[in-house]
């Protein structure tokens, strides 16, 4: 008869005592897969976020990381503001002075190229204020560049698509300076569609309202960034808000010329603020080539006023933070589970040997030799494992795709039911050889016992 077979027979004989050791190794291998996909699952969100599609922010003197979060993340509050003019000093001679001439404002300032314009290259430049809240979502200003040539997703060359609607312009005929798209889970979780309108609040999530709504025309879809759980909105429109612009002297100001009604061009009965009025949280920069990231973010950190970070240095120093230890823990809880489980089969098959000792002397006195009866022993703690490891394996991902739709909403990960996480590939032969090891007490005992001890009791 094969080992196999008296093995499987020993176990199904003591049915409950099989049944209870092999649902705590279920347990306890569910447990370690559950952790273990937890950490590939915030390991690809932060890689997805650290795709943020440019390779510097600049803001205000102070903390970098603090700007990443805010700028990137939406989290944290800004630091303070920089002056428009900082954002200008990214573009050459003949895109400044048309801002001049369309704002308003000195017109030395469209007399020669922007200091950093020359590293910006074919890249971009596009500008955030930030400071109101949607519910408990930010209110992000910024310009059409930000919908047309920032991208996303792990290589950085996804444009933003839209679930329905489209992006705002910076004039509508209908709407005029006042457009607003929102991020996916702003729309799911806020019951808004294209149509409606979001009153944004200001300074924080209970702020009181500005009066001025914003006509949603697009949302966004999921990406997997922050960008689902932020509201974008017309810059124009976030500055003519209550209490946005910067006061000055208004007898200083230089008004711009009298506007046109070209289509699509701002009419002359909308006050735009002027340029000394303006400000802005921070800039999203793109070089092209990239070469010159470095060299602009060492000039800009030579400045009076900015500063420069960079997204992805600044995130991977969050992960070693934060990320690190808690890796560290669940990697201890790991190990702590899987030892557990190892001692549980020891003490289950190590517990039955009493009772089983008259057996193993009968089967000796029929002819089986000591290594036959020790390697059943050892295969009935392996049949323990292989149940165990597969089923708590499978509960685990069960577990883990009933839950994918909320994961996915919270980090953009999507999740199947076969999805494996780097080191689970690992987990299962580690519980073989832990079974293993666990087994060789009970079959050691089982290899000592005295057949004729035994046969006489």
């Amino acid at each position: 008869m094969p080992l196999l077979f008296i093995a499987w027979r020993n176990f199904c004989y003591r049915a409950l005592s099989s049944f209870l050791t092999t649902l705590s190794l279920t347990l306890g291998v569910a447990l370690v897969v559950v952790v273990l996909s937890i950490y590939g699952i915030i390991t690809e969100a932060f890689v997805r976020n650290a795709s943020v599609g440019c390779n510097l922010v600049v803001g205000p003197k102070g903390s970098a990381l603090q700007l990443t979060l805010n700028s990137v993340y939406y989290l944290s509050q800004p630091i303070e503001n920089l002056p428009f003019t900082t954002y200008m000093e990214f573009f050459p001679a003949e895109r400044r002075a048309a801002m001049v001439e369309k704002y308003g404002g000195d017109p030395a300032l469209g007399e020669r190229d922007g200091k950093y314009a020359a590293y910006v290259g074919g890249g971009f430049a596009i500008p955030l204020a930030l400071g109101d809240y949607f519910g408990e979502y930010r209110v992000v200003g910024t310009t059409t560049d930000f919908f047309e040539r920032l991208r996303h997703g792990p290589e950085v060359d996804q444009p933003f698509s839209f679930e329905a609607g489209r992006p705002f312009v910076e004039y509508h005929p209908e709407h005029e300076v006042f457009e607003a798209v929102l991020g996916s889970r702003v729309a799911a979780t806020m019951g808004l569609s294209v149509g409606d309108t979001m009153n944004p609040t200001h300074g924080d999530p209970e702020g009181k309202g500005h009066g001025q709504g914003f006509h949603v025309v697009g949302i966004m879809d999921p990406t997997g960034t922050p960008n689902d759980r932020a509201v974008f909105v017309n810059l124009e429109g976030f500055y003519l808000l209550e209490g946005h612009a910067k006061p000055v002297d208004t007898e200083a100001l230089i008004a711009p010329p009298e506007r046109g009604n070209s289509p699509g061009e701002i009419p002359a009965d909308i006050d735009l603020l002027t340029i000394p009025e303006r400000e802005v949280t921070s800039i999203l920069v793109q070089n092209r080539p990239r070469m010159f990231a470095v060299p602009l973010q060492n000039m800009i950190n030579e400045s009076v006023q900015a500063q420069a970070a960079a997204p992805v240095g600044e995130i991977n120093k969050l992960m070693s933070m934060f990320v690190g230890p808690i890796t560290k823990a669940l990697l201890a809880i790991t190990a702590i589970t899987c030892f557990v489980a190892a001692v549980g089969v020891l003490v289950a098959i190590y517990n039955s040997m009493n009772d089983r000792r008259r057996d193993i002397a009968i089967m000796r006195a029929l002819g089986a030799r000591r290594d036959s009866v020790t390697v059943i022993i050892l295969l009935e703690s392996l049949i323990i494992a292989v149940l165990g490891g597969l089923i708590g394996w499978l509960l685990a991902h069960l577990a883990i795709y009933a839950s994918g739709g909320y994961i996915e909403a919270q980090t953009g990960v999507q999740i199947s039911l076969w999805s494996l996480s780097e080191n689970e590939i690992y987990l299962l032969p580690l519980v073989l050889l832990l079974s293993l090891i666990a087994g060789l007490v009970p079959a050691l005992s089982a290899y000592r016992t005295d057949v004729g001890t035994n046969l006489s009791a």
